[in-house]
């Protein structure tokens, strides 16, 4: 973290960093970083040049008559701006309160003097040269050393075209400066040529450095005019000094806010780094960790292109102390650490790296035995340092302590070593400490089983592949797989028979449990993903319909309200043309052709409005109806078919097509999509572009098909289950793996009797797409597991 520091302002606060037990003082550094982090990653223009450490100069002057030399007072005048625009960005107005509150607080009081600011513009320079006009003399005693140096420079040109035109001179040389003088290089044989003084010769003895006479005095009085120079600018800087000394303190709290600042940044960089954020930190006993990472594991990993496998894990109420056992670099070690680490970094004030929805707790302290201590020096082997430690551990831990324990008893005897650890995590348990333990003992295993406070813990093996998962399971313990792994290894199987029969068959049964427990588990937790991301489908599927449902029923209205008011303007219009009609009959006063014009004239505008409500009817558009077919009374209808099962239909008034499944009574099961519904047929009618919705039938198919595939799972376990009951389940089982073209699978039935081996085999023999099936490889299951090749 002190990488991300900008000055040793901030490296000496990382330094200084420690472990804290107070729960205010640790919200309140979480959310200074937190707060920071959202700096960085949407501010563009926070202060970040110009870091400096001027501390050391601060202290010293407080000697009266000393002063801050110009590189000093270029710095504090730098850093004093930098603590200006900070304390300004913070206070630009409500907003930023709002935004970064903590950190807002945090500048509020930080003291800021323009007035220094604009006494050490007046002296020095962007570039940190003090400036001609500092004062009136300085100013004087510049133009006079310009001016006499002009004068120094002609009378040596001068000289030296002469001298060049007397060949005593090389035509190529110039002038140089020798001890603050400017002198003439000449040849050692022609040196009695110049009148001057002999200042220096080269290393090689073939150049001499003579200042001409005629420029002695000019450049005596260039020495005294630079005498006269540095004096005037250690008074001016001398005065300033005086000027901010009485201010001193309140410019060392100023740096000390600079600081923090430069703190919390570096803490805010490097959250960003391991992707780190701020936990739901609680003031009481917790650790309920969802994908926390270790960061250094993370970042290390992050260069070889790798991915961490995050730690899930909770310890509260009655389950305090984790026992973790599994193979040996199954991640048992790094677990523990995770938790160490990441808890220690919560109380130094650090972002973490796991999910938003963590919760993170308070201890008082953290004991840590991790590793070898042994030392020739204090005479303690590996087993007496670990002693050491659970004697220290059992003297000073509370139940506000976190233990966190690497290989629990092992450095020793295993059945001394093992009943002392029993002993010992018996004595954490009364304590009511929190901890993580890891260990292969057995008899640690049974204690957390068999005690209220203890939970087990599995780091999970894949035993097909032979490796490691890195993934711990909390609830049951675990297996080492020594046996396995040893046979992997290539060990004699001799060397393995004899081993197991010393331990003795309770042994590897208890280990070969273990191992099921580990396969079931697995097995359930994978079946669960699968049952969880079909419903997250299946709700995604059922939202669109009810979209697209409301979005229709929302048109339909629309439709029915432009209907309505169309109908009410038809109404008006009616009324208007039968009055029209009823005043022109009275105008004609019983003149037949004219009234029989007139009614006439009334009955094509009834045949229009029938024509236009019809329209309405169905909800279709307003339009004439078409004159140039016209269907004569004498002409039947074509009387329509009615739907039958396979027809494509919709609902009247929707555009989403389905295929009618059954038919019963006046109503029919239709399948729209994946989802099917239960509609009265004469709310449906036939839908337009049956091959079309054939076609979008089929590929909803192929893409149902494909997604089917891929959730598909080659193992099924049917132990435990009634024949009828197991038989049903392979049955379904092996259709579909047929129906998804998998080429092999595998059923667990277990060997107890033999009875549903032999049913489920009984049942392969009779299915067409079934080409071969035979037992698992004894490595793997052996007769418990029947592989299926299918066709």
């Amino acid at each position: 973290m002190a990488n991300h520091c900008l000055s040793p302002l901030g490296r000496e606060k990382v330094e200084k960093m420690q472990f804290s037990s107070s729960f205010e003082e640790i919200d309140l550094q979480l959310s200074q970083t937190d707060e920071f982090v959202h700096i960085l990653q949407e501010e563009e223009n926070f202060p970040a040049d110009n870091f400096y450490d001027v501390r050391p100069v601060l202290h010293r002057i407080r000697v009266a008559g000393s002063w801050m030399d110009q590189n000093a007072l270029s710095e504090l005048h730098k850093s004093l701006q930098t603590i200006s625009s900070i304390v300004t960005f913070f206070k630009r107005g409500e907003e930023e309160t709002k935004r970064y509150p903590h950190l807002t607080s945090l500048a509020k009081d930080v003291f800021v003097s323009p007035e220094i600011n604009r006494r050490a513009e007046r002296i020095i320079d962007e570039f940190g040269q003090i400036r001609d006009h500092a004062s009136p003399q300085l100013s004087t005693i510049r133009r006079e050393i310009t001016s006499t140096l002009n004068g120094i420079s002609r009378s040596l040109n001068s000289i030296l075209r002469k001298a060049q035109a007397e060949g005593f001179v090389d035509k190529d040389i110039t002038p140089s400066m020798r001890d603050g003088r400017l002198v003439i290089p000449v040849n050692p044989a022609f040196k009695r040529k110049i009148r001057g003084i002999v200042h220096d010769e080269s290393a090689s003895g073939r150049t001499v450095y003579i200042e001409p006479s005629e420029v002695v005095e000019a450049n005596n009085r260039i020495r005294e005019l630079e005498s006269e120079e540095r004096r005037e600018i250690i008074r001016i800087l001398t005065e300033f000094t005086e000027y901010i000394r009485p201010l001193l303190p309140d410019l060392l709290r100023s740096y000390d806010f600079l600081a923090q600042i430069d703190f919390i940044r570096a803490k805010a960089r490097f959250a960003l780094q391991i992707n780190g954020l701020k936990p739901n930190f609680e003031d009481r006993l917790v650790i309920d960790w969802v994908e926390a990472v270790h960061p250094l594991l993370f970042l290390a990993l992050q260069k070889q292109n790798r991915k961490v496998v995050p730690l899930d894990i909770t310890l509260e109420g009655n389950n305090r102390i984790l026992v973790i056992s599994g193979p040996n670099a199954g991640g048992k070690s790094v677990c523990l650490k995770t938790v160490g680490l990441l808890q220690y970094m919560v109380q130094c004030g650090l972002l973490v790296p796991l999910r938003e929805n963590s919760r993170m707790g308070l201890f008082n302290d953290i004991f840590i035995d991790i590793g070898d201590e042994q030392s020739i020096e204090n005479d303690l082997s590996t087993y007496s340092s670990h002693l050491q430690n659970m004697k220290f551990f059992l003297k000073n831990c509370t139940h506000r302590s976190l233990l966190l324990i690497d290989e629990f008893g092992s450095g020793t005897e295993p059945q001394i070593g093992a009943a002392l650890a029993e002993s010992l995590l018996d004595r954490f348990n009364r304590k009511n400490a929190f901890g993580v333990i890891t260990t292969h003992y057995q008899n640690l295993k049974h204690f957390a089983n068999e005690n209220e406070g203890v939970i087990n813990g599995a780091m999970l093996y894949d035993r097909h592949e032979m490796q490691p998962l890195f993934q711990l399971s909390i609830g049951n313990p675990g297996s080492s797989f020594a046996v396995e792994i040893a046979r992997k290894i290539g060990l004699p199987d001799d060397v393995i028979a004899q081993a197991s029969e010393i331990v003795g068959s309770d042994y590897i049964n208890m280990d070969k449990y273990l191992q099921d427990i580990s396969r079931d588990r697995r097995y359930w937790e994978r079946k669960r993903e699968e049952v969880r991301r079909e419903r997250n489908r299946l709700n995604e599927i059922s939202e669109k319909y009810q979209s697209e449902l409301e979005e229709i029923d929302r048109k339909r209205k629309e439709i029915l309200a432009q209907a309505k008011l169309q109908a009410e303007q038809l109404i008006a219009e009616s009324n208007a043309k039968i009055e029209s009609t009823i005043r022109q009959i009275r105008e004609a006063q019983a003149d037949k052709e004219r009234t029989k014009l007139v009614r006439k004239s009334l009955t094509e505008f009834k045949e229009s409005i029938t024509d236009l409500s019809e329209a309405h009817h169905d909800l279709k558009p307003l339009q004439k109806k078409s004159r140039q077919k016209p269907v004569t009374p004498h002409q039947p209808a074509t009387p329509k078919r009615a739907i039958a099962v396979g027809d494509t239909v919709r609902m009247k008034g929707q555009t989403v097509a389905g295929e009618v499944l059954e038919i019963q009574g006046k109503r029919a099961t239709v399948a729209f999509g994946v989802i099917k519904s239960t509609v009265d047929l004469e709310k449906l009618e036939r839908a337009k572009g049956s091959q079309q919705a054939r076609e979008q039938k089929s590929s909803n198919t192929r893409d149902l098909l494909h997604e089917r595939k891929l959730s598909f799972r080659q193992d099924i376990d049917v132990r435990g289950m009634r024949g009828d009951e197991a038989l049903q389940a392979v049955m379904y089982f092996i259709d579909d793996a047929i129906q998804l073209n998998v080429s092999r699978v595998r059923i667990l039935h277990g060997t107890g009797t033999g009875a549903l081996r032999q049913i489920i085999r009984d049942y392969l023999k009779t299915v067409q797409g079934v080409s071969h099936f035979q037992d698992e490889h004894v490595q793997f299951g052996g007769a418990g597991i029947t592989v299926v090749d299918l066709d």
